[in-house]
């Protein structure tokens, strides 16, 4: 029998947009849910709408504070600002390259929450087993502060909205370039919530931050896992490491619900990373992290979008094989001519015909050789400290430390 799944979407999510020329451009959100609707993968039955959040929401993971500000520059147009005002938006991470201000962004990103609370609601209550949101997954959102083109930070408010209401144990996997910075500092100390995310290192990435020695403070020592990889890091080596330490975290921790954020700008075509993934990467983790909600969380799993910086040729596609995982659909081997007529005038360069990569376009040559020699010996100390017990997250940090400072 099918998983009962659920698709969040409305159409004002696309409101979720800080500039045309900005990397996170919501087209992408609505050039996969053509792909999906015209490869016949989504029905209207799937679709779940949503409210955006509300404010007492929002405060389950952000400062009061800081939300004021962030409502009080949503109804003034950036332009009408004075100097002081700037300075103290900047205060707040508002205002600047990666996030800067747009009219009616507080109303954009509650809605953006919404989405990832409702799927937390429909898959917690038994109403469906598995809930997407790719409209989410917005993951570098700091409790007092924007960041990483993230105003909110929606998986931490789904993961607290859990907590709070069934006071179930999540184990939240982020498999997105960027370390998922935002979520483990936010449950740094809750030894009910594990973080595995699996990034490029941050000695070459935003945020910065992901390293091995992150592991959780006090008695959620051990809840946090971090696996950094070396730039031009390709499938093999990628899923070598998730395979490696992904599965056995999840068994150690035994959660009652899975959240994962898929952002798939670790593909090689993305313009603002240096990993060197597939599609076929990305899908495999899918199908790992698909078994393990069935395994360990009575198929309790809430699935959200995340980074993808390579608008048409890989987001799209990308997440329609997501999907087809998800709702155990079929996944057509080819991208319909429909589409590809549709959105060919969008892209400046030819979009794959195929709804999976050709393994001949991404041949290993020397840096992804060097990557997976670096990326082997990281692994074999990873696994080596992943030896402690992380299943009750009663472990204390042996060095007593404080954790790493907040980008």
């Amino acid at each position: 029998m099918p998983d009962r799944v659920a698709f969040l979407w409305r159409d004002d999510l696309v409101a979720y947009r800080f500039a045309d020329s900005h990397p996170l451009n919501p087209i992408r959100l609505e050039a996969t849910l053509d792909l999906l609707r015209t490869s016949g993968l989504l029905g209207s039955l799937d679709i779940a709408s949503f409210e955006p959040a509300r404010d007492e929401d929002l405060a389950l993971v952000h400062d009061e504070r800081y939300i004021r500000a962030v409502q009080r520059y949503s109804v003034r147009r950036p332009e009408t600002l004075t100097a002081q005002e700037r300075r103290e938006a900047a205060n707040f991470g508002l205002g600047t390259v990666d996030n800067p201000l747009f009219f009616g962004m507080h109303e954009a990103a509650a809605m953006v929450v919404g989405g990832a609370l409702r799927a937390a609601e429909l898959v917690m209550d038994g109403t469906v087993q598995h809930a997407v949101h790719l409209g989410g997954g917005l993951h570098h959102a700091l409790p007092e502060r924007a960041a990483g083109f993230c105003i909110y930070n929606d998986p931490a408010a789904a993961i607290a909205y859990i907590r709070r209401r069934w006071g179930a144990r999540v184990a939240y996997v982020d498999i997105d370039a960027h370390h998922g910075d935002g979520v483990q500092w936010i449950f740094y100390e809750d030894p009910d919530v594990l973080t595995v995310s699996i990034h490029e290192s941050g000695y070459h990435l935003f945020p910065g931050t992901g390293h091995e020695h992150e592991r959780g403070r006090g008695a959620a020592w051990g809840t946090a896992v971090n696996i950094p990889l070396s730039p031009g890091t390709d499938d093999d080596s990628w899923l070598a490491c998730f395979e490696a330490v992904v599965p056995a975290a999840l068994r150690a921790f035994r959660p009652d619900v899975l959240v994962t954020q898929h952002g798939c700008d670790a593909h090689r075509w993305d313009p603002l990373t240096h990993l060197a993934v597939s599609t076929r990467a990305l899908a495999r983790a899918a199908a790992i992290l698909h078994g393990l909600a069935h395994e360990l969380c009575q198929g309790r799993w809430v699935v959200l979008g995340g980074g993808g910086y390579e608008l048409f040729r890989v987001v799209p596609r990308a997440w329609t094989q997501l999907w087809a995982e998800v709702a155990c659909r079929p996944q057509p081997q080819a991208v319909p001519d429909r589409w590809i007529e549709r959105w060919s005038k969008a892209s400046s360069v030819a979009l794959p015909r195929g709804l999976a990569d050709d393994p001949a376009a991404f041949p290993a040559g020397p840096d992804q050789l060097a990557a997976a020699r670096a990326n082997e010996i990281r692994l074999q100390r990873l696994m080596q400290d992943l030896a402690l017990p992380v299943s009750r997250g009663q472990e204390r940090d042996p060095n007593g430390g404080p954790a790493p400072a907040r980008p």
